[in-house]
């Protein structure tokens, strides 16, 4: 597959970039898709919530009624989760939600997304660029060039670049990534994936095995 490369001014270069059919042009597993943004959403919860159970309660240990007569169900203790201020019954605990994915399984998530991108026609392709200085103004007239600006956005990079990424931070609806950091949850959730000509080699070879 063949895109036009685009400069920063959205104009086209004439120069066409060559999209590998082996990580662009796939039959997408949509269960693999799945599986990888389920596990990437799982390692982003904490997992510290906690709440205090009956043995962790202070709290009198008498027994706060008699066993029989009373015409009500036994109790021996105020720190018993029926009773207010006791602990709280199967009340949550720490836990890690993570899980383990095989890598192939991964890999093989990451070529369904990008071809299902390439599929939509949501995948552009951007020549090498930098700022002089972290500018958002650069940024902005950037995504407008591109025609993106209102539009959830994924921008990949073939390194780091400090000016670019912290032009960026101000934008909630687009992201500065390098090709190392790219994964299906970010894929997926991009409405749009500029993909610089550096990033492409990268992300190809490390597809590609």
């Amino acid at each position: 597959m063949k895109v036009a490369v685009l400069d920063i001014n959205g104009k086209d270069t004439g120069r066409k970039a060559e999209l590998s059919k082996a990580v662009f042009e796939i039959e997408p597993n949509n269960h693999a898709v799945y599986l990888d943004v389920k596990q990437y959403l799982a390692n982003q919860r904490q997992g510290t919530h906690k709440s205090k159970e009956r043995a962790e309660i202070v709290g009198s240990t008498r027994k706060i009624k008699k066993q029989k007569g009373t015409g009500t169900a036994r109790a021996g203790s105020i720190k018993s989760g029926i009773f207010k201020g006791g602990g709280r019954i199967f009340g949550p605990r720490p836990r890690n939600y993570g899980f383990k994915l095989n890598k192939n399984v991964k890999r093989l998530a990451r070529k369904s997304a990008l071809s299902i991108k390439a599929n939509e026609k949501s995948i552009v392709v951007l020549e090498d660029f930098n700022f002089d200085a972290p500018k958002t103004k650069s940024f902005t007239d950037l995504l407008s060039a591109l025609g993106i600006a209102d539009k959830k956005s994924l921008i990949v990079l073939g390194g780091p670049n400090n000016n670019v990424y912290l032009s960026s931070r101000n934008f909630k609806g687009s992201e500065v990534i390098t090709n190392t950091e790219l994964s299906t949850y970010k894929i997926m959730n991009a409405n749009k994936l500029v993909v610089v000509e550096s990033a492409l080699e990268g992300i190809e070879s490390n597809l590609s095995k």
